[in-house]
């Protein structure tokens, strides 16, 4: 993956240190770790910032600060303004996942701009980008604090990143049909002497449905034996104190 390929995000007049903070660590999660910063409201650095990265440091240490948009977008072909309204601004206006398939399919850096908490960005911010960043959202209740804005678009791009994914616990082959077949006999054996296969007319089908049941779930060696454990405890009863 190439250089220009991660976009850069840029915070237009962001207001809280702790929401820029919240934002690097969406960034992170995704494998972003370019923010620029325009005329934050309390200076940079924030000392706000710091515990609500919860450890995006590179971020925030990375982080670069600008007196206009102009500027932090210079080096950037492609940029994309976030906004729920077009604010009277003829512009494309793509989804996240439109922009992200963009931003990997076009040469040239890229840059996502997301304005200030209350306000957003202005019609004069906007006229800066070459589209408008739009979520399809409810529109009674549309909505969004910063983070959750970065981590949409950060979401979208890095599905195309092939970003390495969480390790997964490694899962257990299925027992074989023989531990399995021991297992049903086991309960079938309890069962038995307790009447429960009863009328016997309806025997061999209670021990169909039985048997389907039981074998539904693709038990692992593990997981049969653990069972097994389960109905010899039953089968002896309450220990002597």
């Amino acid at each position: 993956m190439s250089a220009r390929a991660d976009p850069v995000i840029v915070l237009v007049r962001p207001q809280l240190g702790e929401n820029i903070g919240k934002a690097a660590r969406a960034m992170l999660n995704f494998g972003l770790t370019e923010m620029r910063l325009v005329t934050p409201r309390d200076g940079w650095p924030n000392p706000s910032a710091g515990p609500a990265a919860a450890g995006a440091d590179v971020v925030l240490e990375k982080a670069k600060v600008f007196e206009t948009l102009a500027d932090a977008v210079a080096d950037c072909a492609n940029v994309y303004a976030t906004t729920v309204r077009k604010r009277g601004v003829t512009k494309p206006v793509v989804t996240p996942e439109e922009a992200a398939q963009a931003i990997h399919r076009e040469p040239g850096r890229s840059a996502i701009v997301f304005g200030p908490e209350r306000s957003g960005l202005e019609s004069s911010d906007v006229a800066l980008a070459r589209a408008i960043l739009t979520v399809p959202i409810n529109p009674e209740f549309g909505s969004l604090n910063l983070a959750q804005a970065v981590i949409l678009c950060a979401y979208e791009w890095s599905k195309q990143a092939n970003l390495t994914q969480p390790t997964v616990e490694e899962l257990l082959p299925p027992a074989p049909q023989e531990e399995l077949e021991g297992m049903i006999q086991h309960l079938e054996g309890m069962l038995q002497p307790a009447g429960y296969f009863r009328p016997p007319s309806r025997a061999e089908a209670t021990r169909l449905t039985l048997r389907n049941m039981l074998t539904k779930p693709g038990w692992n060696h593990l997981e049969v034996r653990t069972m097994r454990g389960v109905l010899s405890a039953l089968e002896k009863g309450p220990r002597k104190p």
